[in-house]
C-alpha cells in the first residue's frame, strides 16, 4: 500500500471505476482540460477522452440536470461543482428529481448519481467557497450524503457512491485534500455507505464528528487524554443513512458522555439529530447531558477569522471537562 493524501484517493478511485464501467463519466467546470481546480480530476480526459470526461459551462444547474437525464438512461455520471456554496443553484434538481424518480416511477428508474463537491473553511477562500451544507440535504428522502475524513475512506466510500442506484452526495472536506496521507490499497474496494467507524478508542466521553471535523476531534482527544481524559471518537462517514450498525449508541452505553462536533452553523445543524437519536436510544446510560461544539449561526468570515469559527481544540477541551464534570 502506498501513503497518498484525500485528493489522489479520489483521484484514484475515479481512475480505477472509470476503467471498470464504461458507463462511468465525470462532468463539470474544468473537470477535464485543467484536471479540476484542485486536480481531483487530472489525467482522466487524457486517458479517457473528452466524450467522457465533459468540460461543461459554468452552470450549476444544467451539469446537475443532465447528469440525471444521464442516470436516468443507463450511464454513472459523478458530476462535480466546485464549491459546495454554489450547490444551492442545482437544489432543485437533487430534490426534486435525482431523490424521488425511483418513488415516481414506482421503481422503473433509478437514478445511480454522484455528485462531488469540496466543503468546508480553513483555507482562507471566498465567500460562497468554505460553506458546510450537509443538514440541508440530509432533509431530502433518497438522497444520500457521505463525507469522509481520511484517504482510506475517501477511495472506498466514493467506489461504493459509484457502484450505488442511488443518488449520492459527496461532500469532501477542503482542508484534508492534501492536509495528510493514509495508506490506501491499491486495489479496488469500498466501503460500506451507512457504516460510522472509532477512529479512536475510549471509555471517558463519547466524541462524534464528520469530515473536516475529525481531523479536530483527534487532535482534542489525544490533548484529553494527556489531562486524563479518554475520548472515543467515532467518525460518521455517512450522515444519511446515518449509523446504520448503531456504533453510536453503544459508544454512549460504555462512557456516559456525549460530545458531538460539526463545523456548520449550531441551529439546526445535524449535531442536532446525532445528539436526539442518542438520547431516544441511550438515554437511561447518560451521566451528563450532552453536548455539541459547533460553528456559530453567523456566515463563515473571510481570511484569519475563520480560526474563531471553526471549532478547535480549546473549545472542544472546555466541551470535554464539562461532561466530565457534570
Amino acid at each position: 500500500m502506498a501513503k497518498i493524501t484525500l485528493i489522489q484517493a479520489i483521484n484514484q478511485a475515479l481512475h480505477q471505476e472509470m476503467e471498470a464501467d464504461e458507463s462511468v463519466v465525470c462532468l463539470g467546470e474544468d473537470v477535464g482540460r485543467e484536471g479540476g481546480v484542485f486536480r481531483a480530476t487530472e489525467g482522466l480526459q487524457q486517458k479517457f477522452g473528452p466524450g467522457r470526461v465533459i468540460d461543461t459551462p459554468l452552470a450549476e444547474n444544467s451539469i446537475i440536470g443532465l447528469s440525471i437525464g444521464m442516470a436516468f438512461e443507463g450511464l454513472r455520471p459523478v458530476a462535480e461543482i466546485q464549491f459546495s456554496g454554489f450547490l444551492q443553484l442545482g437544489f432543485s434538481q437533487l430534490m426534486s428529481h435525482a431523490s424521488r424518480i425511483r418513488n415516481r416511477s414506482r421503481g422503473k428508474y433509478s437514478c445511480p448519481l454522484v455528485v462531488r463537491t469540496p466543503h468546508g473553511g480553513g483555507i482562507r477562500a471566498l465567500e460562497h467557497h468554505c460553506e458546510c451544507v450537509e443538514a440541508f440535504y440530509a432533509h431530502v428522502p433518497g438522497l444520500r450524503v457521505v463525507t469522509p475524513s481520511n484517504p482510506q475512506d475517501a477511495k472506498g466510500l466514493l467506489a461504493s457512491a459509484i457502484r450505488g442506484n442511488d443518488p449520492t452526495l459527496f461532500l469532501e472536506p477542503t482542508r484534508l485534500y492534501r492536509a495528510l496521507k493514509d495508506e490506501v490499497p491499491e486495489e479496488r474496494y469500498t466501503v460500506a455507505i451507512g457504516e460510522a467507524r472509532v477512529a479512536l478508542e475510549g471509555k471517558d466521553v463519547t466524541l462524534v464528528a464528520w469530515g473536516p471535523m475529525v481531523r479536530n476531534a483527534i487532535d482534542a482527544a489525544q490533548q484529553a487524554k494527556v489531562q486524563g481524559i479518554e475520548c472515543e471518537v467515532i467518525d460518521l462517514r455517512t450522515i444519511t443513512p446515518l449509523d446504520n450498525t448503531g456504533l453510536i449508541p453503544a459508544s454512549v452505553q460504555k462512557t456516559g458522555r456525549l460530545v458531538v462536533l460539526q463545523e456548520a452553523p449550531r441551529t439546526a445543524g445535524f449535531a442536532g439529530e446525532v445528539v436526539s437519536r442518542v438520547i431516544e436510544k441511550s438515554f437511561d446510560f447518560l451521566r451528563a447531558k450532552p453536548v455539541r461544539v459547533t460553528g456559530y449561526d453567523a456566515v463563515l468570515p473571510l481570511g484569519k477569522n475563520e480560526d474563531y469559527y471553526i471549532p478547535d481544540s480549546v473549545r472542544i477541551l472546555r466541551a470535554l471537562k464539562q461532561v466530565m464534570q457534570y
